[in-house]
């Protein structure tokens, strides 16, 4: 039963994280303006890729692949903020105060 209970939970969270690498591909495609697009981007993959690990989590054999794939997702967390500012700045376009 709780091996049952476990795969549900993986199968809910990997399609979650599916579903939030599709709405930022949507956004991605779907927005105005360069700003608009990175965010949309970064920040449904970021969750996404969360909600994957969270997943794959579930099925690991070890706290060490659970070590490793927390890993991943923390440097994916540092490396692109700073790489969807840069390339805002490339295009040319800064942030709005909206």
């Amino acid at each position: 039963m709780t091996e049952l209970l476990l795969d549900g939970l993986s199968w809910l969270l990997l399609i979650g994280g599916l579903l939030f690498f599709v709405a930022g591909s949507i956004g991605l495609l779907r927005f105005p303006d360069t700003v608009s697009r990175l965010h949309a981007l970064t920040k449904a993959d970021t969750l996404g890729l969360g909600l994957v690990i969270a997943g794959l989590s579930l099925r690991a054999d070890s706290l060490w692949e659970v070590g490793q794939m927390v890993l991943v997702w923390l440097l994916l967390l540092a490396s692109s903020a700073t790489a969807c500012q840069l390339l805002a700045r490339q295009a040319g376009e800064e942030p709005r105060d909206d």
